[in-house]
């Protein structure tokens, strides 16, 4: 299971809103990025065969099997401050991870 923060989820809406009216938002893992694997974000009208679907207060996100393996367990967080607007990924499977955040090590 992914946890998506109430912070998160009004962002992810508004994303949603303004870039894909109806659709979802498609979270996985890459290879890439200063320690290996990294997070990706992608529109998606729908879901794909075999996807895990998680709805959080009416927004979508879908996660294909194989990111589901690193990702389980997650908090998906948004933060918005003066310096910054980010999304924070509380992955508990990451071993280590660069210090932007957005990719880590298994």
């Amino acid at each position: 299971m992914i946890e998506v923060t109430t912070s998160a989820t009004n962002r992810i809406r508004g994303m949603l809103d303004s870039g894909n009216p109806g659709g979802l938002l498609r979270l996985g893992v890459v290879g890439g990025g200063c320690s290996g694997l990294q997070y990706k974000f992608k529109y998606e009208t729908r879901p794909r065969a075999g996807d895990n679907v998680f709805e959080v207060d009416g927004v979508r996100l879908c996660v294909d099997p194989k990111s589901f393996q690193y990702l389980d367990g997650m908090t998906l967080d948004y933060v918005e401050t003066v310096l910054e607007q980010r999304f924070l990924f509380k992955n508990p499977n990451a071993g280590k991870s660069c210090g932007c955040g957005k990719s880590f090590q298994v």
